[in-house]
């Protein structure tokens, strides 16, 4: 796989992060997405993971070695990711969809999206691992 598809992995996380939080929060007004994790999906939390849409688009123009950024990356996506399991665990996902539908849409995927680009962010670190020292 070249630079290029690595590239525009980071940017299609970055418009995941930043696209996905402005459309599910619909510009940070749906409250019931904010209620449903009022820690992870705080106003804060939603602003936080837009900040880190912005530092995926940062990395994809980077032209030095994104090795440890890659793992640093795919750790922050696997704290999401746990945070994610242990949400669906413990509440009912029901009660958000009929309080809200971009909420329960919401709580449906953005773990498994997160888990993708866990996927992704750990690929570029192991491939990337043979051209530092």
């Amino acid at each position: 796989m070249s630079f290029t598809l690595i590239q525009k992995g980071f940017i299609a996380a970055a418009l995941m992060n930043i696209g996905g939080v402005l459309t599910f929060s619909r510009g940070f007004t749906n409250t019931a997405l904010m209620e449903a994790d009022p820690v992870v999906m705080s106003s804060f939390g939603l602003l936080m993971i837009m900040v880190w849409g912005l530092a995926y688009l940062g990395a994809a123009f980077s032209t030095g070695n994104i090795r440890w950024l890659a793992g640093a990356f795919a750790v922050e996506k696997l704290v999401y990711v746990v945070a994610w399991g242990l949400w669906i665990s413990a509440n009912d996902l029901g009660a958000v969809y009929s309080q809200d539908l971009f909420a329960g849409v919401f709580y449906s995927i953005y773990g498994l999206n997160d888990a993708v680009f866990m996927l992704f962010f750990a690929w570029v670190f192991f491939r990337k691992q043979h051209n530092s020292h």
